[in-house]
């Protein structure tokens, strides 16, 4: 599922005319902010320079960009003036041309592919922006900048590297000679105030009686799998899911790079190692798992299964770690299945494929689907209940679904979230847990209206 929409951002074409009119294209206007930047640091060494204060810092851009401009004879408006010192300064403390784009909370994901290529995603669509880096040594310099304080690396021997800014918000990088076009950035951004299931209600990814259910399917201790393609909303929803979770359990989260964002005080966050130098010192998800399985978990969290730590995951579950939450890249529910019994047999055992769907189908209880549709949007599209087996399958039985009915003139999503009529079996384990839920929210739409 790919974007329908590639538009230029208005803001940011509206600021490219009005420095055009000074003549200063977007290629010389990076290059005057890497040039204040470098004779900032040939005066002055950054420790020093992170020493003085942001006035002291722009006071200081200001004149060394004065000087540049003196000698080029390129007079400049004020304005354009202060934003050139601002962007200096990122280069300093910041991340260079990126950095406004981190600070402005409409932006969800940021893609730098190449020093001449940056774009946006707001509001699921994509827009390309007129910032520029200098060349593929100044791209460098960013994602050095993100990824050595984390004792990560990256270099012709380690070309991609995953990791996270001090906010949380997920990077992956990737360097020539594997990506051709230069040093190729990817920064997931995320809410800095996590959202609630108001929010997602709100935003239509699903509705209030869903939420409800969905609470109290954590309350009753269901291992859930929520699933979806990339950009998806899978991160965001668990997260929402993690919140109904009581401020009285013991919850070890587990993940490649730390981001989940839970607001109880008992949590221990477990993040996963890449090799050092030699090649060793790796720390692989499925050993945090098995790790945490020792550290008395009322709830294990796994930010994404990938690869073998599957099998250790529904082993957990079926041992009396129930409550277990975990997020995987899928595109139905029923290729969720297939995809857990595939890492299930990563993990390099001589386990028969049925006796894994065995594990599945008694470990897992509900898998909740989610899609970026066409319009950006994105929606929990479908809601499966596991329900045991029957002969060699795994059977599945809907719950809610998403009923798209079509497209507006404007390209918005037309459609609606449904019960499916069906209620599920884990039901009554809900009741003995002393959850009720309205059995109207089980009921097709056309009986709740009557």
């Amino acid at each position: 599922m790919g974007y329908d929409v590639m538009q230029t951002d208005s803001a940011y074409e509206l600021e490219s005319s009005q420095v055009l009119d000074t003549q200063l294209t977007s290629r010389k206007f990076v290059n005057l902010v890497v040039e204040v930047h470098e004779r900032m640091l040939e005066q002055m060494d950054a420790a020093e320079i992170q020493e003085l204060s942001e006035e002291q810092r722009l006071r200081r851009a200001r004149e060394v960009l004065s000087g540049l401009l003196k000698d080029e004879n390129l007079p400049l408006p004020a304005r354009v003036r202060q934003q050139i010192a601002e962007e200096a300064i990122a280069e300093i403390s910041g991340y260079g041309p990126i950095q406004p784009l981190l600070d402005d909370p409409t932006v969800t994901e940021i893609m730098v592919n190449g020093p001449d290529h940056v774009y946006i995603e707001r509001d699921g669509k994509l827009y390309k922006q007129d910032r520029v880096f200098k060349d593929n040594s100044h791209v460098l310099r960013i994602i050095e900048r993100i990824v050595i304080p984390l004792g990560r690396r990256i270099d012709e021997s380690c070309p991609m590297v995953d990791a996270r800014l001090p906010d949380g918000s997920r990077v992956n990088a990737i360097i020539p000679p594997l990506a051709i076009n230069g040093p190729t950035l990817t920064v997931r951004k995320f809410s800095r105030v996590p959202y609630t299931a108001e929010d997602l209600v709100r935003f239509g990814t699903m509705t209030d009686w869903m939420a409800e259910f969905f609470a109290a399917c954590v309350r009753a201790r269901l291992n859930i799998l929520i699933s979806g393609g990339t950009g998806s909303g899978k991160t965001t929803t668990l997260n929402v899911m993690t919140s109904f979770v009581p401020e009285n359990e013991r919850i070890v989260t587990i993940e490649d790079a730390a981001e989940l964002q839970l607001q109880q005080e008992h949590v221990v966050t477990l993040e996963s190692r890449p090799p050092n130098l030699e090649g060793k010192g790796e720390i692989p998800i499925r050993q945090l798992v098995r790790n945490a399985l020792r550290m008395r978990p009322d709830r294990i969290i796994v930010g994404e299964v990938r690869g073998g730590e599957a099998l250790d995951m529904l082993q957990a579950m079926n041992t009396g770690h129930d409550g277990s939450l975990s997020t995987a890249h899928t595109n139905s529910p029923r290729d969720a299945l297939s995809r857990l019994e595939t890492m299930a047999l990563m993990a390099g055992t001589d386990i028969p494929s049925r006796a894994i769907r065995e594990q599945i189908a008694s470990a897992m209880n509900l898998i909740i689907h989610q899609a970026r549709l066409r319009d950006g949007s994105r929606k929990v599209v479908q809601v499966s209940e596991i329900q045991g087996m029957e002969g060699d399958v795994v059977v599945l039985q809907d719950i809610f679904i998403f009923d798209q009915k079509g497209v507006d003139a404007n390209g918005n999503v037309i459609g609606e979230h449904k019960p499916t009529g069906l209620r599920p079996k884990f039901i009554n384990r809900l009741a003995k847990e002393g959850i009720e839920l309205p059995m109207d929210c089980f009921r097709m739409w056309g009986e709740r209206r009557k």
